[in-house]
């Protein structure tokens, strides 16, 4: 009768430990979840300030405002047709 109180004793703390061990586990796994969602949101974030980026891109670099800014501040002029030089590059060798 001992022998099957121990064994009874032993069995309820291994159940305890591995119960103990779920909850720790269910506790991480829910931890790492939270985790995900917010670097999920974090891209979803930089993805749209990526986007807002691209177009202030496009409009800093359109060629109409680059040829009105040459124009009016940096007073530049496109060359007669006499001015205009072509230089063909050397053949390799």
């Amino acid at each position: 009768m001992r022998a099957i109180a121990r064994l009874n004793v032993i069995l309820i703390l291994v159940l305890l430990g591995a119960a103990l061990l779920v909850v720790g586990a269910q506790h991480r796994a829910r931890a790492l979840l939270l985790e995900i969602e917010r670097e999920q949101d974090r891209m979803r974030a930089l993805e749209v300030e990526w986007g807002q980026l691209q177009l202030e891109q496009s409009t800093w670099a359109a060629h109409a405002r680059v040829e009105r800014i040459a124009r009016e501040r940096l007073e530049m002029r496109l060359p007669a047709a006499g001015q205009l030089v072509a230089v063909e590059p050397k053949a390799a060798q």
